[in-house]
């Protein structure tokens, strides 16, 4: 009887040290665990933290979006100041045009003038003519046109077209002696160089 119990004591304390281990590889396994768990969200948080750097795409559009707005703004800018450009230029060629046709009705205006013989001076039609010319004189001066001056100045090939030479011991060197044909500028740019004669 006493050797029963004895082994029955003995079970008893097998199966308690049994049971005591099992329920520390249990409470292991569970620290395993919930280190595992921590562990993957550790990650999914070191992952949230880095896709949160990432850019988000509509602030890439905006910014694509504003650097083409910003390009074109600029285009338009240049297109419009080459337009101007243009404009202006295509005016300074179109009025040159004009007043170099214009400028023969001046010459034969002077010469017309000119040649009006004496008796004649003071009459209606000599004052008529007179008056004509002075006009057209002074709207082709409110236009920017200006006579070149010539007759006792130095020879300017930029202003002046030498057709004759003399030998003139009353001028300098290299000097106008005469004009045969008035030239005029327009704006500071030559329209028609003056025809003259170099004296020396």
């Amino acid at each position: 009887m006493a050797e029963k119990d004895l082994e029955k004591g003995n079970l008893e304390e097998e199966v308690k040290e049994t049971e005591a281990v099992e329920t520390e590889e249990t409470t292991a396994e569970e620290l395993a665990a919930e280190e595992s768990a921590e562990e993957t969200a550790d990650g999914k948080k070191e992952k949230k933290g880095f896709f949160s750097k990432k850019k988000d795409p509509r602030d890439t559009q905006i910014e694509e979006l504003t650097d083409r707005l910003k390009r074109n703004m600029a285009e338009f800018d240049n297109f419009r100041k080459r337009t101007e450009k243009e404009k202006s230029a295509m005016y300074e060629i179109g009025a040159k045009d004009v007043i170099s046709k214009i400028l023969p009705v001046v010459d034969n205006f002077e010469r017309g003038l000119a040649a009006i013989p004496a008796d004649m001076k003071g009459t209606p039609v000599e004052e008529g003519m007179e008056k004509i010319y002075k006009q057209l004189m002074k709207t082709l001066e409110d236009m920017g046109v200006k006579p070149i001056e010539a007759v006792g100045n130095e020879f300017d090939p930029n202003f002046h077209n030498a057709v004759m030479h003399i030998d003139d011991e009353n001028l300098g060197e290299n000097v106008v002696a005469a004009e045969l044909q008035k030239g005029y500028t327009y704006r500071d740019s030559v329209i028609r160089h003056s025809m003259v004669q170099v004296a020396n």
